[in-house]
């Protein structure tokens, strides 16, 4: 049985680390949560490292100039692991070829090209008309707020030319305030229904925990052996990433579950164990929101 808390100070001391999710925890898309960044900001006043664990298909330092502009402050985390980071070290080394057809935002999606000082030899990489494509990097949608099937007619040609498309967003959905947006994870998922190949690198698949748990060893003050515990509010990547890492977590229920689990300061506890047993994932913990 799942157990709700109040708070993560009552569980915090049993962990030396935390694996925080961002949208939906810390910010919601258009500004900071107090509640969360205090509670982060005491957790690291009493030993605890933070590391964000996001599904931006963005590098690490755009992601950390986007939440600043939020108002989420420098002292309310250690380090930041990215999906995109994954996504493009994995680009970078060719794993879709050299010649892509992009999808994305630009120019919010633009910093996924910055160059990548950790592969020795980068693969050239090129953005071409589809119709050149060797493959194709999706950082989110065209227009965010438009039905994915849209881009059936361009999936059905890539199938057809058997292009892998890299994911660099498993998220399905977020909340931008109040407004729900598709990213990245939606296309991929129509893009595999139809019968082609796409590649993850975010939660809740292996490398971007990979790349958590280097950049939280990196960290002068790490133990060689942490505990850790994951923080999210998305059950199909920070819950479902978090079990299948063998890691505690704990479920914010107020965000992309709100509805489902009736919560409003806390979750209704018959909804959330109907919510969970649905999805067939556990979790140790349970909150409204994250404070």
């Amino acid at each position: 049985m799942t157990q709700i808390i109040e708070s993560f100070a009552e569980i915090s001391g049993s962990y030396d680390a935390a694996f925080v999710d961002l949208w939906g925890c810390m910010h919601n898309g258009l500004h900071a949560l107090p509640e969360a960044v205090r509670a982060m900001q005491m957790y690291r006043a009493n030993g605890g490292l933070v590391v964000l664990v996001t599904n931006s298909p963005r590098p690490w330092d755009s992601v950390a100039r986007q939440i600043h502009g939020l108002g989420v402050p420098d002292n309310a985390w250690d380090a930041i692991a990215t999906s995109g980071d994954s996504a493009r070290a994995a680009m970078y080394r060719g794993i879709v070829g050299e010649k892509i057809w992009f999808m994305g935002e630009s120019p919010r999606d633009d910093d996924f090209f910055q160059p990548l000082k950790i592969i020795e030899k980068p693969a050239d990489i090129q953005k071409v008309p589809l119709e050149e494509a060797e493959g194709i990097v999706c950082c989110g949608p065209f227009d965010p707020l438009a039905d994915v099937a849209v881009n059936r007619p361009e999936f059905l040609y890539a199938k057809q030319k058997g292009l892998k498309l890299l994911c660099a967003n498993p998220d399905i959905v977020v909340d931008r305030g109040d407004v729900r947006e598709w990213c990245a994870g939606a296309l991929a998922q129509l893009y595999t229904e139809m019968g082609g190949e796409s590649l993850y690198f975010g939660k809740p698949h292996p490398p971007i925990y990979d790349l958590a748990r280097r950049r939280l060893a990196a960290l002068t003050n790490a133990p060689s052996d942490p505990r850790i515990i994951a923080i999210g509010d998305g059950i199909g990547t920070d819950i479902l990433g978090a079990q299948q890492e063998d890691i505690d977590a704990l479920f914010i229920s107020g965000g992309l579950a709100a509805a489902e689990t009736k919560t409003d300061r806390q979750p209704d506890p018959d909804a959330l164990e109907g919510y969970l047993q649905s999805h067939q994932i556990s979790t140790l913990y349970a909150m409204g929101h994250l404070r």
